[in-house]
């Protein structure tokens, strides 16, 4: 048994982003880490939330506008964020949009 998970192409775990909607899949979870990935079709949101855990944001491919603790940012692929537990944030899609969570202390 290895001590590594390999996912050698995100973009094909999720099936194709649906008109109107948002799909994810939780791909990896350990004792710390959770992962998923994240489809938005163009438009769709996820409004203002908080989390109880740190997490990562990477935008896998796309544009976005990002709004943490009220600051908006227009992001496109590559884009990293970082967020304390508690940060209030949003996302929206302006393309098709991939994105991937690490939420990090999960269980």
């Amino acid at each position: 048994m290895s001590d590594y998970a390999l996912f050698p192409a995100l973009e094909g775990l999720v099936d194709a982003i649906q008109t109107d909607s948002i799909v994810s899949r939780t791909f990896y979870r350990d004792k710390t880490l959770k992962a998923i990935l994240f489809g938005f079709d163009t438009g769709q949101e996820l409004s203002e939330h908080t989390s109880s855990q740190s997490a990562i944001i990477q935008i896998v491919k796309g544009d976005a506008t990002v709004t943490l603790d009220g600051d908006r940012h227009e992001l496109s692929t590559g884009a990293w964020i970082h967020m304390p537990p508690h940060m209030k944030h949003s996302i929206v899609a302006k393309t098709p949009l991939l994105m991937l969570l690490l939420m990090v202390g999960a269980e």
